[in-house]
């Protein structure tokens, strides 16, 4: 576009230069944004015997514990006056307590408690097959006492099965069902000891060997290694020349 002569020229305008936004941080006069997260301030907790005796809904620690309270004394002075009847009912009552203590500290540990149960019951059981072979042979005389010998071997036999199977490092299968194979071997023996009382004791012990021999990982490593044996005749064999 032509200027004619004699009119002023515009100056022209100036850019403004751009400017950087400066971060949040900087501004001074921006407020700082508190936390969601940030817990609201509570209130100080209340005394424990305050927090008892109001027993409020909401208290879990204070509603629970007054019950237990009451239960755990009915349950005390029960105990305590059946275990005053007589020394037989003071035995009795220990014997349950410490039972329902070894049941709790075994609650989780199910192989443990089914290994344990189960040797009580073999000792109880092959007990009474001895008390009642030897009664049965000592009859003919009213004055003899019962000696019952062999129920010692019986209950060093299973407190071997039980052992047994816990000292072995890596057990194949279930330690449990391993002590009740061999307490239920026991109690056959025991059987079988009741008319010939001088083979049952070997017969059990020979039973419980073998149970442990058969789950243990000895018996699974020779197992593997003639399976292997095997193979490698059946290999060798189907390879001959000579068979065609």
């Amino acid at each position: 576009m032509s200027r004619t002569p004699g009119t002023p020229r515009t100056p022209r305008t100036s850019r403004t230069p751009r400017t950087t936004p400066q971060p949040a941080t900087d501004r001074p006069d921006t407020p700082t944004a508190q936390a969601p997260d940030a817990p609201a301030p509570t209130a100080p907790a209340l005394p424990l015997l305050r927090r008892f005796l109001r027993q409020e809904k909401n208290d879990a620690w204070a509603v629970r514990l007054l019950p237990r309270i009451v239960f755990g004394v009915a349950a005390l002075y029960t105990v305590i006056t059946l275990a005053s009847q007589s020394g037989s009912a003071f035995f009795a009552v220990v014997t349950a307590l410490l039972l329902g203590l070894a049941l709790w500290l075994l609650r989780r540990r199910t192989q443990l408690l089914l290994a344990i149960g189960v040797s009580i019951l073999a000792i109880a059981f092959t007990g009474y097959f001895s008390a009642v072979g030897d009664a049965a042979r000592t009859s003919e005389d009213a004055g003899a006492t019962v000696t019952g010998a062999a129920a010692f071997g019986y209950w060093a036999l299973a407190g071997m099965a039980l052992l047994g199977a816990w000292m072995v490092k890596e057990h194949p299968g279930r330690r449990g069902i391993t002590v009740v194979l061999a307490d239920v071997i026991l109690v056959i023996a025991s059987v079988v000891g009741m008319f010939l009382p001088e083979a049952g004791v070997p017969l059990g012990f020979l039973g419980v060997l073998g149970v442990l021999a058969m789950r243990g990982s000895s018996a699974k490593a020779v197992a593997g290694r003639a399976r292997q044996a095997l193979d490698r005749l059946r290999t060798r064999k189907a390879s001959d020349p000579s068979d065609s």
